[in-house]
């Protein structure tokens, strides 16, 4: 009988085209242009030097925007927990008929741009937002106080872009705990409280730590929050490769930024797989 060995591989073909064509070529060129020189006249020089990545680490201005993307990328995966949990151990408990309207409510914001999403910030807290009328109509204030481009705002937006992943990440997590557990735990004594905290949350820990793996590597990645709503000194690392990459057309170095982001990732990632396994962030997503 004639071997079909071949089909899976014909099947696969495009997306592994698509994968080779759009993802592991351009890393390829980014690394490679990483070692290249910046002639003093705007020239990139093909060499094999590591001068790039000295100069990263030369000077601190440069490793201090990574260790604050770090922390605020550490400060949103927290929020994003904590803010994330409750509405999807909400939509496992309930029963209401709907449901499935909130669920989908969770993901309206999918349907805006993330752009459009992260300027209505201005609208809001602004000089002339919403937050500054309202508390000037009550007679809180008498003139705005500013509240935009600094780091707390930049968080609001992280959490508005991230937040849904991770209730996502979270409730399809507890869909997969059997409820007879809990109805066992209860037969045997346990209160509403110890149920929930011998039983469901750890259960539904895969889903907590693939939102989180989730949640740092898209605040590591992202420019557009510290660019729209961060001020000064509210850079992060992709707002720095950004600048180098655009602004100055210094691809050598920001080339060389992009590799160390994504050796960082990748240690996050490695760490992630050896202490808890990749597996357990499909294992989420197999939870019906």
């Amino acid at each position: 009988m004639k071997s079909d060995s071949w089909k899976p591989w014909a099947l696969l073909a495009p997306s592994m085209t698509a994968v080779l064509l759009l993802l592991v070529i351009p890393v390829c060129f980014v690394v490679v242009y990483s070692f290249w020189l910046r002639a003093p006249s705007g020239a990139d020089i093909p060499a094999f030097q590591l001068g790039n990545y000295a100069k990263f680490f030369e000077d601190f201005f440069y490793p201090k925007i990574l260790i604050r993307t770090i922390r605020i990328a550490f400060q949103t995966v927290i929020l994003c927990v904590v803010m994330g949990y409750i509405p999807a151990y909400f939509f496992y408990r309930s029963e209401s008929r709907y449901k499935k309207i909130f669920l989908l409510l969770i993901m309206l914001p999918f349907w805006v741009s993330f752009i459009i999403r992260t300027m209505s910030w201005i609208n809001i807290m602004g000089d002339s937002g919403l937050i500054n009328h309202v508390l000037i109509k009550i007679g809180i204030i008498d003139t705005p106080f500013s509240m935009l481009y600094n780091e707390f705002t930049v968080l609001m937006g992280l959490i508005m872009y991230l937040l849904p992943f991770m209730v996502l990440n979270i409730y399809v997590s507890l869909e997969g705990i059997d409820k007879s557990l809990l109805e066992a735990a209860r037969c045997m004594g346990c209160t509403e409280w110890q149920a929930f905290r011998e039983v469901t949350l750890p259960l539904s820990l895969p889903g907590v730590s693939a939102g989180c793996l989730l949640v740092f590597v898209l605040t590591a990645g992202t420019y557009l929050p510290p660019m729209i709503l961060g001020g000064p000194g509210n850079d992060m690392i992709a707002n720095l490769i950004f600048k180098r990459v655009i602004g100055t057309l210094d691809w050598p170095f920001g080339s060389a930024i992009s590799v160390i982001l994504l050796s960082l990732l990748f240690i996050i990632v490695w760490t992630y797989n050896r202490y808890l396994g990749i597996n357990q962030i499909f294992k989420s997503f197999q939870g019906n």
